[in-house]
C-alpha cells in the first residue's frame, strides 16, 4: 500500500476518496477529521505531523459540531486519571459508530502504547491502537482500516524521517523532534515504555526542517526531546548537542531558538557556552530535578544529586546571569518524609526559579514506583503540592521583578484572546509578554516593549517607539544595548 505520500491538493483528495471507497465509505463528499491531542510538547508535534498526514490524504479538518469520518485522540499518560480520560472522550464517538456511523477511530500517544489491546478490549469500536512511535506512518496505518482491519502498532520500531509536512497551530513559533524515546529508567516515569529508546534524527534532517521553517516564515523554533542532552550520542560517528545548536541556531532568517527538555545529569557547560554565543538561542534553561533531597533522587533513580544540581545553576548563573531557568518538580513520591520535601523547599530557596511544573505523586502503569509499598497519603500529597506552588509562585513573581522598567525584545505570537487590544509574545527568556498592538500589524515581529508591570508568570508593557530591538540588554537597571 502507499498510503502516507499524496503531495497536492488534488492528488490527496483522490487517495482518501479512494481508500473510503474501496471500503465502501465515500459517496463523494468531503471527508474531514478531528485530532484531539492532551500532554506534553512532543506530542502537540506528533499532533501535527499526524494532521499533516491526514491532509495529503485529502482529508479536511471537521468544523466544531461537523461530524469528522476519522477521529484522532492522541493521548498522554503521565498524569492522573489518563486511561480514564480517555474512556470518557471515547465513549460519545463509539455511540455514534454503534448507531451504525461511519467513521474510523483512532487513539494514538502514550496511553495507546501503554494499554495497547487492552483498549480494544474496552471500546471494542476502537479502529487503530498507535504508540508514538508510529506517528508518521498514520496515512500507511489508515490504509489497513479502510480494508476492515483492526490495528494494534505499539511494537518497537526505528523511526523513519517523514517527508509530509507537519500542520502546523502557530504561523510564528514551530516545534522541531531531534530526538524521540529515553532510555533513563526513572521509577516514577512511563517515557520509555510508551515512546521506546532513544533515536537521534541526523543533524542534516534537523537542519532541513529549519530552513524550510524559516522559508516559510516562521521567526522561532523549539527543538524538542524528551532527554535532548543525549542527542547524537547513539549516532555513527557520535556528535554532541552543543554542536548541534550551533549548527543549527545558526540557520539564516531564524530569530530565536530554544530547546527542552535538559537531564542534569547530562547537561554539559559547552551547552551553556553556545546558548551564550549563538544569538539566535535564547537564554533559558528548563531543567528538572523532581526533588531536593539526595535520598528520593536515588530512589527516583535519577543518576545526579542535589548539589550537582546546585553546580548546574552556579555554571548557567555566571556564564548567563539573566537566563531562566525552569524545572519540574514532583512532591510525595514513595517513602518522602516531611524532612525530605522541606530539602527540596530548600534547592527552590537557593535556587529561585522562573517557573516550575509541579505534581503530586501518581502511580502509573508499569513502573517500579508504583508497586512500592511506602506510598505517601493523597492528603499529605495535597498539602504538599499546596506548599511547593506557594513558594513557587512567590519566586516567579520575585524573578519577575529585573524586567520592570527594560526595554525587553518580544517576538509578538498571536492576539490576547480576552483583552483584544492587546497581543502575545515572549521575551528571550519565554516570559509572556502583554501589551496594546494591532496582530495584523505585529505577528512574527520582534517588537521593543517596555515593561510596566510584573505577575508572577506574565509580564505587561507598552510599546517604546523608536527603540533598537535587534541586540541584547544589559541588565544594570537601564536597558542598554550590547550587541547589535
Amino acid at each position: 500500500g502507499s498510503g502516507g505520500g499524496g503531495g497536492g491538493g488534488g492528488e490527496g483528495a483522490e487517495a482518501s476518496g479512494e481508500l473510503m471507497r474501496n471500503s465502501g465509505r465515500g459517496r463523494g463528499a468531503q471527508l474531514r477529521y478531528s485530532m484531539d491531542s492532551m500532554g506534553c510538547q512532543m506530542n502537540t508535534a506528533d499532533a501535527e505531523r499526524m494532521e499533516g498526514q491526514l491532509r495529503s490524504l485529502g482529508f479536511a479538518r471537521a468544523e466544531e459540531g461537523t461530524p469528522a469520518q476519522v477521529v484522532v485522540l492522541n493521548t498522554c499518560s503521565i498524569r492522573e486519571h489518563a486511561e480514564a480520560k480517555v474512556y470518557s472522550y471515547l465513549g460519545p464517538h463509539a455511540a455514534r459508530k454503534r448507531a451504525g456511523e461511519d467513521l474510523a477511530i483512532v487513539v494514538a500517544g502514550c496511553v495507546a502504547q501503554q494499554e495497547g489491546e487492552a483498549l480494544l478490549r474496552r471500546v471494542p469500536e476502537i479502529d487503530m491502537v498507535m504508540g508514538p512511535q508510529y506517528a508518521n506512518r498514520l496515512g500507511d496505518l489508515l490504509e489497513g482500516v479502510f480494508n476492515g482491519n483492526q490495528i494494534v502498532a505499539t511494537a518497537p520500531t526505528h523511526i523513519m524521517e517523514d517527508p509530509t509536512q507537519p500542520q502546523r497551530s502557530s504561523t510564528v513559533c514551530a516545534w522541531v523532534n531531534v530526538i524521540y524515546g529515553c532510555n533513563e529508567r526513572c521509577t516514577y516515569c512511563v517515557v520509555p515504555t510508551t515512546r521506546g529508546s532513544e533515536q537521534s534524527r541526523p543533524r542534516d534532517a534537523v537542519r532541513a526542517e529549519i530552513e524550510a521553517l524559516v522559508a516559510e516564515g516562521y521567526r522561532e523554533v523549539t527543538l524538542l526531546g524528551q532527554n535532548i542532552d543525549s542527542w547524537g550520542s547513539d549516532l555513527s560517528p557520535k556528535q554532541s548537542f552543543a554542536d548541534l545548536l550551533r549548527d543549527v541556531g545558526g540557520v539564516d532568517g531564524l530569530a530565536r531558538m530554544r530547546f527542552v527538555t535538559s537531564h542534569p545529569r547530562y547537561m554539559s557547560p559547552r551547552v551553556i557556552d553556545a546558548v551564550a554565543e549563538v544569538p539566535a538561542l535564547c537564554p533559558m534553561f528548563h531543567i528538572p530535578f523532581q526533588s531536593g533531597d539526595d535520598g528520593i533522587l536515588r530512589d527516583m533513580g535519577r543518576g545526579h544529586t542535589a548539589a550537582r544540581y546546585r553546580e548546574i545553576v552556579h555554571n548557567i548563573r555566571t556564564r548567563l546571569p539573566d537566563a531562566a531557568i525552569t524545572a519540574d518538580a514532583i512532591v510525595g513520591f514513595p517513602g518522602e518524609t516531611e524532612e525530605q520535601f522541606e530539602n527540596t523547599l530548600q534547592l527552590m530557596r537557593d535556587v529561585r526559579f522562573d517557573q516550575i511544573n509541579t505534581a503530586a505523586y501518581s502511580p502509573r502503569p508499569h513502573t517500579p514506583a508504583a508497586v512500592w509499598g511506602d506510598q505517601v497519603e493523597e492528603g499529605v500529597k495535597k498539602e504538599r503540592l499546596r506548599r511547593i506552588n506557594e513558594l513557587a509562585a512567590e519566586h516567579a513573581l520575585e524573578r519577575r521583578q529585573r524586567y520592570l522598567g527594560r526595554v525587553e525584545e518580544v517576538l509578538v505570537e498571536k492576539r490576547n484572546e480576552r483583552h483584544p487590544a492587546q497581543v502575545k509574545g515572549r521575551n528571550p527568556q519565554g516570559c509572556p509578554v502583554f501589551f496594546e498592538g494591532d496582530i495584523d500589524e505585529l505577528k512574527g515581529q520582534l517588537v521593543p516593549v517596555r515593561i510596566v508591570e510584573a505577575r508572577p508568570y506574565s509580564l505587561v508593557g507598552e510599546r517604546a517607539e523608536g527603540r533598537f530591538a535587534g541586540g541584547r540588554y544589559a541588565d544594570d537597571g537601564e536597558s542598554v544595548v550590547v550587541e547589535a
